[in-house]
């Protein structure tokens, strides 16, 4: 009798202590948070293993029917104008008038020649007997009637040499008071020579005056 009243005791004091377990438990809400910890946990993994259920594709509508065209007619025949043998009484008739004939097409008239350019103007120098020689001086000839009749006096003649010293033209600057004298000068300096001009920058154009004094003289 005794072992089995400890048995009895030890499952009736098992049952108190499991007892005052869940108590205790309650109390400290721990089995709550346990729940709240592992639903989620459960909640979340279904969720996820959750597949997307598949949306079939919608079937595109056939494309719509080309309208039946209609058939082309053949086009109608133009009226044609039926002429009246017979004229209409008090027909007004047309006179056809000569049209006048095209005016005549000119020729373009060319332009008038302007005048000719006028020659460059030579470049003149005036120079002094100092700054030349003569190479073939002028050979004066006394006019024979002027020594009969007593003429005499000085002429000074303007000589236009060119750049090699011949003379090319002659002008009496001066005159003596008688013709035959001033002739016999002039022609005496066409006949001279003088050096050659080859300073820097004499062209061909080039002219040098030179003012030469003759002097006529009765002995």
């Amino acid at each position: 009798m005794r072992p089995h009243l400890n048995r009895n005791i030890v499952i009736a004091v098992s049952v108190l202590v499991i007892h005052v377990g869940v108590l205790w438990v309650l109390q400290t809400g721990l089995l709550r948070r346990t729940a709240e910890m592992v639903v989620p946990a459960e909640i979340l993994t279904r969720v996820i293993e959750i597949e997307p259920p598949k949306v079939a594709p919608h079937p595109r509508p056939p494309p719509p029917k080309a309208a039946p065209q209609a058939a082309k007619l053949p086009p109608l025949p133009l009226p044609v104008a039926i002429r009246d043998p017979l004229p209409a009484p008090n027909a007004p008739t047309g006179v056809l008038e000569p049209q006048p004939p095209a005016p005549p097409i000119l020729a373009p008239v060319a332009p008038a020649p302007g005048p000719p350019a006028p020659p460059a103007a030579a470049r003149l120098v005036e120079i002094t007997q100092g700054e030349t020689e003569y190479l073939r001086p002028p050979r004066v000839v006394y006019p024979a009637l002027s020594k009969r009749t007593g003429e005499s006096g000085v002429v000074i003649i303007a000589v236009y040499y060119n750049a090699a010293g011949f003379a090319k033209r002659a002008e009496v600057f001066k005159s003596s008071g008688f013709e035959r004298l001033d002739r016999a000068a002039r022609e005496a300096v066409m006949a001279s020579q003088i050096t050659p001009f080859t300073r820097a920058g004499i062209s061909e154009d080039t002219q040098f005056l030179l003012k030469a004094p003759i002097n006529f003289v009765l002995e």
